[in-house]
């Protein structure tokens, strides 16, 4: 499966500006364009936890439209107030496990780190997800190579990659891995 999860960056931030009714109403904005992209991509949601959405998709070519797609939406979207919703999101693909409490496993866990270390704004993808859609990618998407980063609580370093596209944002502050500061050689060597 190709792991898809999605957070919006400053969430507690926004919802102290905007007020409790109006925040709302941009989560339920949110919702609606994410779950929009999700079934025209053949997506399926696993879950959603406050502003986060856990999904999966069979395809990753499909992961990689829908999340350029929802990031253009994000974008377009005339949110209140004036503000801008930035959404980071995390791909990758492995295999997991599922009971009745949905799925799990080690690389539903990378996936879920992988997100937590991107910007507002921001796709990564593992080296995994970025090899099954480097020769596939949707016109005028191309993959950025950010290097090798450790993420919490994984052992090995993650080589990770940016999905860019026209319309996106193309430059981000440093990821927020263990290695911030630290160049790809440092993490090498250890």
């Amino acid at each position: 499966l190709t792991f898809l999860f999605t957070d919006i960056e400053g969430s507690t931030a926004l919802l102290k500006r905007l007020g409790e009714d109006v925040y709302a109403d941009v989560l339920a904005d949110h919702h609606s364009l994410i779950r929009s992209c999700l079934a025209t991509h053949g997506g399926r949601e696993v879950s959603t936890q406050g502003d986060g959405f856990f999904a999966v998709f069979s395809s990753p070519r499909a992961c990689a439209s829908a999340v350029i797609e929802m990031q253009r939406g994000f974008g377009a979207h005339e949110w209140p107030a004036g503000e801008q919703l930035r959404v980071r999101m995390g791909v990758h693909f492995g295999e997991a496990s599922e009971n009745v409490t949905g799925l799990y496993g080690l690389e539903v866990h990378r996936a879920a780190r992988i997100a937590a270390v991107a910007r507002g704004g921001q796709i990564l993808l593992s080296a995994t997800a970025a090899g099954l859609v480097r020769d596939w990618l949707p016109a005028g998407a191309s993959l950025r190579d950010l290097g090798l980063h450790r993420l919490k609580d994984l052992g090995r370093p993650e080589q990770i990659f940016q999905l860019q596209g026209e319309g996106l944002q193309f430059e981000f502050p440093p990821l927020r891995s263990l290695d911030t500061g630290r160049t790809a050689l440092d993490v090498r060597a250890q």
